[in-house]
């Protein structure tokens, strides 16, 4: 099912933010104020991604809502 697929790769997608934060960190030649707001910008970019995934998921889920519905009223009749 697509939306058990999404959840998953939404978890890949917060594992890798993590270890790629860690790995900027240790690795960038940036000054500390420099290095924060890198990761500002990033943590919200991530934010807007994980938002816009979490509206498809519902857009998702009412669709499913909507054919159970269907398939429901169709099971009464």
């Amino acid at each position: 099912m697509k939306v058990y697929k999404d959840a998953s790769n939404m978890g890949y997608l917060l594992a890798g933010l993590g270890i790629g934060a860690a790995v900027a960190l240790v690795l960038a030649p940036r000054s500390g104020k420099e290095s924060r707001k890198f990761l500002a910008r990033k943590a919200e970019d991530s934010w807007d991604q994980v938002t816009s995934m979490g509206k498809e998921l519902r857009t998702q889920a009412e669709g499913f809502v909507g054919k159970g519905r269907d398939w429901a009223a169709q099971f009464v009749q």
